[in-house]
Order: C-alpha cells, then structure tokens, then sequence
C-alpha cells in the first residue's frame, strides 16, 4: 500500500533530513563522505533532488504528448 502524494511530498524530504543528520552526526569525514555512492549521506541529498526533477519532466512529456495531439 502505497502513501498518498502528499504525504510523499512530506515524508521522502523529511526522512532524506533526518539522514543528511544521521550522517553528519556518526560520520567524521562528513562533507566529504556525501561523495560515495554508498553512504547514507549521498541518498539523502540525492533523493529530494531526483524527485522535483522526476516530476518536471513527466509533466513536461504530458505537455508535449496534449499539445501534440491537439495540433
């Protein structure tokens, strides 16, 4: 069962945030430690941004695919 939007549009920023925390607090290499891609730190800045980008070119395919169709 999956969450509303809505209540995705709250959860994956709050949760990558309480990561991004995690991160800074346990790791001791932390800025630099968000460039590996198996670190907790490097998905908790990856995921908010994915997303918003995500959902822009989905909608922009949806524009493209109305607008194509009507002309």
């Amino acid at each position: 069962v999956l969450p509303s939007l809505p209540t995705l549009t709250v959860l994956v920023p709050l949760l990558s945030l309480a990561g991004l925390f995690y991160s800074a607090s346990v790791d001791e290499n932390f800025p630099q430690g968000c460039t590996s891609t198996n670190s907790l730190c490097f998905y908790s800045l990856l995921l908010p941004v994915t997303i918003p980008v995500y959902v822009f070119f989905h909608l922009w395919t949806w524009m493209g695919i109305k607008l194509f169709r009507h002309n």
